[in-house]
Order: structure tokens, then sequence, then C-alpha cells
């Protein structure tokens, strides 16, 4: 075993590597002030950026490992991508040349991890930021996945406060980067809970960088591991510390904002500022709003790729860019920086996302890396839990229903019934299901074979499986709460267990996109007046994702973890003989 820290060599980012896949999209078109309309003299700004990492250190499998690419002739390409290996690469061609380069993040890249992170509180993610040589990174909701004690243990070091060192002799060092969190402060004082900008000094040229996550993370996290925090709105706190940067002769300011847009079409070269293209999405009224004086703002979240223009509150175009998820793109922005202004020229910005390849070699370093971490979760990763007889999808499969949160859903209704009989139906939220199950091996296990490791990357959050009693008028409500309030632009559909069908109508509005009589449950119409025992994570049991009245649910019974819950149920329903298909989705009855 290795008791080092694990850094980038100074020969490192002289590797040779094959050419990266870009795509170069336009520059935001006007600047902000006068000043920037004359530079005197420029130097170049090269700023490198990803968010969504998530911990996938490793190539990641399915829809998450694929990009798409517009051809063209109109036609579209899937590409695989992602791997920290390949990305240590990228970004180290990415700088070569360059005297003033800075790695950014905007958020999530530790949380819903894969078992060779997540097994290990995510030190090993943080060990391999390092090792990419991360400037500076933004916190996002799943940075608090663990509680906000937790991620601040990450950036200081120490052992785990429960399990300890995981190797005699090796104590966890911390990230060598800063996290930012403007918008994150104690409720009693005020202040934020690490700190709210970075001044990065490059080769003489001040930048300022602000970190913040969205305004809603607290109600899309546990709530346990946020008591006594707040998360304030994202555009009245960059303002106020754009202001305070200003102040301090800090006139160039990037915005790491983990919040984000849809672009109009999926393929990562899109052209988002073309006549087919837009952005929509709460990050594009946030940038509508947030202060002329940020140059450009590098964004997350919904896990999107584009690079598209927004105008600021001047009318002014600024860029806007996010480098979609799990390592397989990364956003390279290139700018002037005007000496005699001390600031960016607006007109000079360009960004282009560019493809994490697995063409290029691998880097040494990381490569090492992996396999020290991948050593200590063998024994517990490379566990067969079952068997499966085709992919079997997540959110990936791109419908409202998919099939791998039916087979949660009903993996947990199961689990139910075997601690109180009358249980009736399960949910699942689809957030919480973070990857597909792949049946061609992902390593020496043999193709269908699913390992514990597959599938804690598919429910990696340790939540456990809660029962807990609805009348029939309560979970038409919840049923109702899917497309209404903060869930009715963006629809977060419940992944429904075999005992409960019902009717999505996307040409209705509102409630009414929920067909109230056709819910049945066990085959029978939906009585408001009955009780119905239903299962869900404990996410979801206390009102997460907008489900609040699930948090008002009676005669609570708490089950096992939901990861043990989905193994128990793989190794009991397959066999190498008799692997599992994937379920048909077809619970609910989607009309468009």
């Amino acid at each position: 075993m290795h008791a080092r820290k694990y850094s980038v060599t100074a020969g490192a980012a002289a590797l040779a590597v094959a050419a990266a896949l870009a795509v170069a999209l336009p520059a935001a078109q006007a600047a902000d002030s006068a000043a920037h309309s004359k530079p005197s003299r420029t130097v170049d700004l090269q700023v490198l950026a990803i968010n969504d990492l998530h911990g996938a250190l490793e190539p990641p499998a399915g829809s998450n490992g694929t990009l798409t690419r517009e051809n063209p002739d109109g036609t579209t390409t899937q590409i695989t991508a992602g791997g920290v290996e390949y990305l240590a690469t990228g970004l180290r061609e990415a700088r070569e040349g360059e005297r003033r380069s800075v790695t950014v993040a905007a958020g999530d890249l530790v949380g819903a991890t894969p078992l060779l992170s997540g097994l290990f509180h995510d030190e090993p993610t943080i060990e391999a930021l390092n090792a990419l040589d991360m400037d500076v990174a933004g916190v996002g909701n799943h940075e608090f996945d663990e509680g906000w004690e937790e991620l601040t243990r990450l950036q200081d070091g120490g052992c785990h406060p429960v399990d300890g060192c995981y190797v005699e002799g090796r104590e966890f060092e911390g990230s060598d980067f800063p996290y930012l969190a403007a918008n994150v402060v104690h409720e009693d004082t005020g202040r934020p809970i690490l700190a709210p900008y970075t001044i990065q000094n490059l080769g003489g040229v001040k930048v300022g960088f602000i970190g913040v996550t969205l305004e809603g993370t607290a109600d899309i996290v546990t709530q346990e591991g946020i008591e006594g925090i707040d998360f304030l709105d994202e555009v009245e706190t960059i303002n106020t510390y754009t202001a305070r940067l200003k102040r301090r002769g800090v006139n160039a300011v990037v915005a790491l904002i983990h919040e984000g847009g849809y672009p109009a079409a999926p393929a990562y070269n899109h052209d988002c500022d073309g006549p087919s293209g837009g952005l929509s999405g709460p990050i594009v009224d946030i940038a509508q709003r947030t202060s002329s004086d940020v140059d450009a703002l590098v964004t997350g979240h919904t896990h999107q790729p584009y690079v598209c223009t927004i105008p600021d509150p001047s009318g002014h175009d600024r860029l806007v860019t996010s480098a979609s998820s799990n390592g397989r793109l990364f956003t390279e922005l290139n700018m002037a920086y005007d000496l005699g202004t001390e600031d960016i020229v607006r007109t000079s910005v360009e960004g282009t996302n560019r493809v994490v390849d697995r063409l290029q070699e691998r880097a040494p370093d990381l490569t090492e890396l992996i396999s020290y971490w991948n050593a200590l979760a063998a024994p517990v990763a490379n566990r067969p839990i079952g068997w499966i007889a085709e992919d079997i999808r997540g959110r990936g499969a791109g419908t409202p229903e998919f099939p791998l949160g039916d087979l949660i859903a009903d993996a947990q209704l199961a689990h139910a019934q075997s601690l109180d009989p009358s249980a009736d139906l399960a949910l699942m939220n689809p957030g919480g299901v973070r990857t597909d199950l792949v049946y061609a091996a992902s390593g020496a296990e043999g193709d269908g074979v699913v390992t514990f490791g597959e599938g804690f990357a598919v429910q990696p959050f340790s939540n456990t499986v809660n029962l807990l009693d609805l009348t029939g008028a309560q979970l038409l409500q919840v049923l109702r709460e899917q497309v209404t309030g903060g869930n009715a632009a963006v629809p977060k559909i419940l992944q429904p267990s075999e005992s409960l069908s019902y009717t999505l109508d996307l040409t209705r509005t509102g409630a009414d996109r929920i067909v109230a009589d056709s819910v049945l449950v066990a085959g029978q119409p939906l009585d408001p007046a009955a009780t119905y025992r239903v299962a869900v994570n404990s996410f979801l049991a206390g009102g997460g994702d907008g489900f609040a009245t699930l948090a008002q649910g009676t005669n609570p019974l708490v089950g096992d973890d939901d990861m043990a819950v989905l193994a128990d149920f793989l190794t009991a329903t397959s066999s190498a003989t008799a692997p599992l298909a994937a379920p048909a989705a077809d619970r609910i009855t989607v009309v468009r």
C-alpha cells in the first residue's frame, strides 16, 4: 500500500496526448463599460471548468458515460467519454503554453458517487481533484450529502470521525483548493460556513471567483446534514461579493454557480446561440439579474452541456457555460485581460466544451491513484449480488418512467411487505437513481453479473426504506406534487411499484396532468378515504424533492438501507440461469 498523498508530478503536464474533440462557440458580443471598447495592452487568460463530477473516477458506464454529437448532415453520434485518467490528460494538454491558467468547478464534485469514492467518504475524489490541479470549487447540493461539517473535513483534512483512517499511517490531508460557499451561512451569525470568494493571482493578474449553490438546496438534501445553516438568494449574494471584490480592486470576476439550464438540443456541440438554439431553466433568470461586473458564469446542476450567451442587466451578452457531468467534458474559456483597466475584455471571451474522449493516453498518476483505492475497495465492490439479461436503464432512458426506477420500487415494496404485509405500494424519486445497470462486464465478473459496486453506483445515498400511512386523498396529492409547485417546470416523476398505475396527461396543465380517476392501487380505483401503506426512502419521507405531503405520513416504520434492499432483491429474484429482464416501464400511461 502507498502511504503518501498523490500529487501531479512536474513531468505529467508534458504528456503527449491525442487531440481532444471540441466545439468552439461564439464569444460574448459586448462589453459592460466604455473602457472595454478601448483596451490598452492585454494578456491572455485561460479558465478550465468542470461541474457535477460526482466522484466518477473510473470511466462511467451506460448513459452516464456517453455524449451526443451533432453531425453536419443533421444526424447524431454517441461518443463514450469520461474518466479522470483521461480528464487529467485533457486538462494538462489544454494548459500547455498558457502562462495564466486557472482550473475551477461549479459544484457536485462529490456526493452521489460510485463505490470507489463513496465507500471512503469521497476522500479518493478529493485526492484526484488535487492531482488534476483544481484551483477553486464552488459547492453544490451534493457537497452536503453527509452534512456541512463533513464538507469542511474534506477541505481541511483529517480521518473520518467514525470510520477513521483507512490505512495505518496514511491520514487524509484534505483539498489543496478552497471550496467556496458564499450563500451558505450560519443561521445564528449570517456568516458563510466556508470562504465566499477567492482572489487568484495569475502571473500578476488578479481574478476573483465567487461560489454559490442553488438557493433551493435545503429542499433536495437530507435535513439532518444542514441543521443550523441557511441558503441565501444566489443573485443577491453574488452581487454583494462582486461589489466587495471591486472595493478590493478586483475588477475581473467569474461566478461559479451550482444551478443550471436546459439547451434546446442535447448535443454537446449544439449551437446554443444559433437559430434553433437557446437556453431555458433557472440559470436564465439568474444570469439576467447578476451584476454586469461579473464577466462569465460557470454553472452546473442540470448535467447539461452548453456554452451560451445571455444578456446581463445592462443588455450586454455574457457567456454562460456548463460541462455536462461525470467528467465527460471540460469547458475551456479564453479571454483577454486589459492591464490598463485591470478587467477582462468582455468581447474577447470565448468558450469551448472539450470532450474527454477515451482515445487519449491515461495520466499515469491518476491510474496509480485509482488502482490504490480499487485495491482497498475490491473485497466489497466485487461481490456478486444478482444477474440481469440486458441493460436496465435509469434516467438515461429519457422517459418519465424508466425500467430501473420500477425495479427499485418493486424491491422496496418487497422489503416493506416483509416488515408489514399490509404495505400497498412503493415510490422512488428519480434523482435517487444515479446510473444504469449495464449488462456488459465492467470487470472480470462476466456479462450480466451485477456486483455490489455496480449496485452502489445506482443507489449511493445510504437512505433507509421507510413505511408510512397516507390517505387516498394524500396519495393523489403526492402524485400531483410531481408536476406542481417547485416541480411544475421540470416534473419529478416518482417511479412506481407494479401495484400502482395511472395516466400522466402532458397535454393538460398543473395538477390536472395527473388524471385522478385513472389511479389504480393493486388494480382497484383509488379511494380518497381509504388508508394506504406506502414505502419510500428516508429522503422522500422527510418531504424531499418537493413532496411535502409525504412528510405528513403517519404510523412510520423504518426499514433497512436502500442499497442492501436492492441487493437482497436482485439476489432473491435472479440467478445465472434465470437473469432479470428489464421491467416494461408501462405503469404510467403518458399522453402527449
